[in-house]
């Protein structure tokens, strides 16, 4: 065999492995470990640059052996999300005008230490849309309030705001990082990240948007009417739990290095259509019906149903029943 055959042969041979055993459970690697540790790789591809006209049988150990390491830490290696802070104690409440109409625009923006940022329900709202933007966080949504909708958080860096608004029938809600921008820190004080808890209130029909970078999200929309997600992602790990479908709910992904793992009601009927190639799929419960199409049993004839589409690059996506 060609020494110049061996490197890519062990790339291969070695995500073939790995792709494998994380389908089949055998290992429990995260895909956003790509993320953190993406200096191995350059210098996995410098090691190999440097000799790759050497045909020495001492080079090609060396260079498989980086390959080995490498991926070992890639695979094995257990990191937190280090994100960094930039501290800022400035406090900034603006609001357009205090009158009642419908039109009413409301801005709230908050930096540094913990906030609470609110938005009153009415029962004139049917239709509420969640607009959610912003990286280096950790989302979370698990509880309902009384009021339309609740943020908490915890922030370090960034300035966050809620602008509150209605278009048409429509009350919508933007949650956003004003300046958009981000930052990561090299120590391990994990603790030191920002952080949002949602609460959404359980009457109106909900649209989600999520536009993050690197960010943890932790989603239990179980008890709420989902109409559609958008969930657009980089690098992290995406957890997400529906309830019941409405006649139609519609699911988007897309996302980088990332670990997805979606569940349903054991009894609802879902249609997933695959977009990416490098990724690990785990669909549990659900028949092949095409080349990136897969159903639940009975789905054409069930009234309420889920539509997931799912596209990523190197990412690990799941979707399982409870």
């Amino acid at each position: 065999m060609k020494n110049n055959r061996i490197v890519p042969g062990v790339v291969l041979i070695m995500l073939g492995i790995a792709f494998l055993l994380r389908s089949y459970g055998y290992l429990h690697f995260h895909f956003s470990n790509l993320f953190h540790l993406w200096p191995i790789i350059i210098v996995m591809i410098g090691i190999n640059l440097i000799f790759a006209n050497n045909r020495s049988t001492w080079s090609t150990i060396l260079k498989v052996g980086v390959l080995v390491i490498g991926f070992g830490l890639l695979f094995f290696g257990n990191f937190g999300d280090g994100r960094g802070y930039w501290k800022n104690y400035s406090y900034h409440i603006d609001t357009d005008d205090d009158d009642d109409d419908d039109d009413n625009e409301t801005t709230i923006t908050k930096v540094e230490g913990s906030q609470e940022f609110n938005a009153d329900y009415t029962d004139s709202v049917k239709v509420a849309e969640l607009n959610i933007s912003g990286g280096a966080t950790t989302y979370k949504l698990s509880d309902s309030t009384n009021r339309l909708f609740t943020a908490n958080t915890q922030e370090y860096f960034g300035n966050y705001m809620l602008n509150t608004d209605k278009r048409d029938s429509v009350y919508v809600l933007d949650f956003k990082m004003k300046d958009g921008k981000q930052s990561f820190n090299w120590d391990d004080d994990n603790k030191k990240s920002n952080t949002a808890d949602f609460k959404l209130n359980v009457n109106p029909v909900w649209d989600i948007n999520v536009a993050t970078g690197a960010t943890d999200l932790d989603f239990d929309l179980s008890r709420f009417k989902v109409r559609n997600l958008d969930l657009a992602g980089g690098a992290g790990a995406f957890k997400i739990k529906f309830g019941q479908p409405l006649t139609s709910t519609t699911v988007d992904i897309s996302t980088g290095a990332s670990d997805v793992d979606i569940t349903i009601p054991k009894n609802a009927a879902c249609r997933i259509t695959k977009g990416t190639a490098f990724s690990s799929n785990n669909f549990e419960g659900f028949n092949k019906v095409g080349d990136n199409a897969y159903e639940t049993p009975g789905f054409n004839k069930a009234t309420n149903k889920i539509y997931i589409k799912i596209k990523g690059g190197m990412s690990s996506f799941s979707v399982k029943k409870y």
